[in-house]
């Protein structure tokens, strides 16, 4: 039989044009993981056909962290960049492996990767750095964008609701790998079949109906850290997040 190996963390990371934040962030990882806390981990940076030298960063970096570039040549949005780098690090993982996502952006502080790790050691299946626990806190996002988030918090639990989830649409996220992997067995290419932000709900969703043990921790989210625009079209995420809780309601 042929023996375990030791667990790892294993990052994905979805990029588009994060030149003036993603070496910062790859470098607070190594801290968290590497220097501090001497955990055994790999991140996967999925460019999404970023324009300027998001590429270069990321392999400079690879020279001193173990971290894998899947290269999108064109842009393809954020469902496509979070299928990819899941997929990806599921192929890679062993049972006992964390996969977390997160954004490259640097309003995720990768101190927290330490609090979801845990929760799933201690016996989560599914841990989200959540808004809406006690001790989160949003700092410089504009209003609308917190009244949209909050809004979709209430719609999702009273349509779909999860025990222990109040935050469905943030990214920040620890999943035990062998969940994943089931989870993808039983849907296949259709896993991750959303295009644009709506995609990280449909994760949920579909988790939802497998027996899982969800959790969540305070999340304290640095829109004033981040460097360059949003990549969020809000009229067009309120539209597709609309018709996806229509969707779910026909289609499992």
């Amino acid at each position: 039989m042929e023996e375990q190996r030791s667990r790892e963390v294993l990052v994905v990371l979805p990029a588009y044009n994060e030149e003036e934040n993603i070496g910062e962030l790859l470098s607070q990882i190594r801290y968290a993981l590497e220097e501090d806390s001497k955990i055994n981990y790999k991140v996967f940076v999925v460019n999404d056909g970023s324009r300027d030298n998001t590429q270069a960063i990321v392999e400079e970096m690879a020279k001193t962290m173990p971290i894998e570039v899947l290269v999108h040549e064109v842009n393809l949005g954020l469902g496509a960049t979070i299928r990819d780098g899941l997929y990806r690090a599921v192929q890679y993982s062993s049972k006992n492996d964390i996969i977390i996502t997160m954004d490259a952006d640097a309003t995720h502080n990768p101190g927290l990767i330490l609090r979801l790790i845990r929760m799933i050691i201690e016996g989560h299946d599914v841990v989200i750095a959540s808004r809406f626990q006690p001790g989160a806190r949003v700092i410089g996002l504009v209003w609308y964008r917190q009244l949209l988030s909050y809004t979709a918090s209430i719609i999702f639990r009273l349509t779909y609701p999860i025990k222990g989830v109040r935050d469905y649409t943030c990214g920040y996220r620890a999943i035990r790998a062998d969940v994943l992997k089931n989870a993808m067995a039983e849907y296949g290419d259709r896993f991750v079949d959303q295009d644009g932000f709506q995609c990280l709900v449909d994760i949920l969703l579909k988790l939802r109906r497998r027996k899982l043990l969800f959790g969540e921790t305070p999340l304290i989210l640095r829109y004033d850290q981040k460097g360059g625009m949003s990549k969020m079209n809000v009229s067009r995420t309120i539209k597709n997040t609309l018709i996806l809780i229509v969707k779910r309601f026909f289609v499992k």
